[in-house]
């Protein structure tokens, strides 16, 4: 997702639930323009916020998060990110995965955001089995070597997006497909 600073990103992230980076890359550079940082935002009525991001999925609910989060933001952190987790996920529409992108993107450190792509990468691979997003989060944690930490989240997106897709995987492509564990892999 295009972004200028740790505010933009996480505005993009609290987007981007159940949306694409493209979609949430159209809106974001007016929605930017008209409110470029937490304070502008904190004072914006939700509709105002709304019209900018209707074509975003659950855009009513979004809305109503960042206008919230962007009066946290200034009222509790003097208009920063915060860069814990705990704080983060403290702000509307912030979940554990946000927080993590956000820790990892905006501020260098070595957590890996788990969404649909690294679930199924991990599962199929082997490389972390989990029945939640939790349990492969703390797998990855655990069997990711540390040099690999800070960029395995965007490896293993990547890998999900173009490779092993959810329905079509392209195995054939796979550089670790010796090592996969998915019993339905096309050679």
């Amino acid at each position: 997702m295009a972004h200028d600073n740790p505010f933009q990103l996480l505005i993009s992230v609290i987007l981007s639930a159940q949306a694409t980076d493209i979609s949430v890359n159209k809106v974001t550079p007016a929605l930017f323009e008209a409110f470029p940082d937490p304070e502008s935002m904190a004072t914006a009525r939700v509709e105002q916020i709304l019209s900018f991001i209707r074509s975003i999925g659950l855009a009513p609910s979004k809305a109503k998060n960042i206008v919230n989060t962007c009066s946290l933001l200034v009222e509790k952190h003097q208009g920063q990110i915060p860069q814990t987790l705990e704080e983060l996920i403290a702000l509307p529409g912030v979940g554990r995965k946000t927080a993590n992108v956000m820790l990892n993107t905006a501020f260098g450190k070595s957590v890996i955001a788990v969404d649909t792509h690294i679930f199924r990468v991990s599962n199929r691979t082997g490389l972390a089995i989990g029945k939640d997003v939790r349990e492969v989060e703390d797998g990855l944690m655990k069997n990711v070597p540390r040099k690999f930490k800070k960029d395995a989240h965007h490896l293993l997106i990547l890998h999900g997006r173009y490779v092993c897709k959810a329905r079509k995987p392209e195995c054939s492509q796979c550089v670790i497909r010796r090592q996969c564990q998915f019993e339905e892999k096309i050679i």
